[in-house]
């Protein structure tokens, strides 16, 4: 029998949040889902040399950036199909680049279409050099407040609450910006005429470019406009670790501590509802098309 004094200091057992088969299961999905991802991107960056497309394009452009997240969620996820303990230890440097990069690379695609719904908008087919030196700016402003921020909580004691206001503050309200910007490009697009002639020499419509981008603004803005306002109504003080590094704040760039299994699991919903859904989405509508005269040769 142990005494009262023994037994107030044997730790109290505790039984896994999620059962390790599941976690196992969830794991190998995500990092087949996203493996796929990247072998079908890959593919298609291959059809742009097939068809001689142009190498420098919009398109490319697209699916390079797509490309490299896929491989790099890919690759944080078989780490914790690996070794789960290395993939919460990880260096300064190699935690922002499978972490939080990810999320910048998210901001660069929503930026490109803004350029990319701008010219289709403008007259003279090209959205201007000061569009293009704005966008460069506002991704510039992006990633140097996200790199900052996360090295700061890695490599420093400075307090965890200024950070992360800076950070959401600056980073989310920008996505709603650029969400904000693409909603005015697309509703230019669906006014123009000359619009829908200019994609559909492209192989889409205007119906398509309008419904794959409201969803993208939808998916992008619904999660800046939810780490806003948690961070606005949360005492980011009282937070527990699992909500402060993995519900409330929704990008990860601020983990400090190891990841739970329930942590585990709603980081896996959130990456696949507000980052996988519309990546895969932007993949679709730039799909790389045989060009027309390879389809009227098919025909006949």
């Amino acid at each position: 029998m142990v005494s009262g004094g023994n037994a107030s200091l044997s730790p109290p057992t505790l039984s896994p949040a999620v059962p390790p088969y599941v976690k196992l299961g969830l794991t190998a999905a995500y990092t087949a889902l996203y493996s796929f991802l990247f072998a079908f991107v890959y593919a298609q960056l291959w059809l742009v040399l097939r068809y001689r497309h142009k190498r420098f394009s919009y398109q490319t452009a697209f699916l390079f950036l797509c490309l490299l997240w896929a491989a790099l969620r890919a690759l944080l996820f078989s780490f914790y199909f690996r070794d789960c303990v290395t993939a919460n230890a990880l260096g300064p440097f190699t935690f922002w680049l499978l972490y939080c990069f990810p999320v910048c690379l998210q901001f660069f695609t929503l930026s490109l279409m803004n350029l990319y719904c701008a010219q289709v908008s403008a007259r003279r087919g090209e959205p201007g050099f000061p569009l293009y030196l704005l966008f460069a700016g506002v991704s510039l402003l992006f990633l140097l407040v996200n790199l900052a921020c996360a090295l700061l909580v890695k490599m420093t004691d400075t307090q965890v609450k200024t950070i992360v206001l800076v950070r959401v503050t600056i980073n989310d309200s920008l996505f709603v910006l650029c969400a904000i910007s693409l909603s005015i490009c697309l509703y230019k697009v669906a006014k123009m005429s000359l619009a829908s002639i200019y994609l559909e020499s492209k192989g889409t419509s205007v119906c398509q470019v309008t419904l794959i981008g409201i969803t993208v603004i939808f998916l992008y803005a619904s999660r800046a406009c939810y780490n806003l306002v948690v961070l606005a109504l949360t005492d980011i003080e009282t937070i527990n670790s699992f909500d402060y590094d993995w519900y409330n704040v929704s990008d990860q760039a601020d983990l400090r501590s190891s990841l739970g299994d329930a942590g585990y699991v709603v980081f896996g919903v959130i990456l696949f509802v507000w980052e996988l859904l519309p990546t895969s989405l932007v993949v679709f509508f730039f799909r790389v098309r045989k060009p027309a005269q390879d389809r009227v040769r098919t025909d006949n």
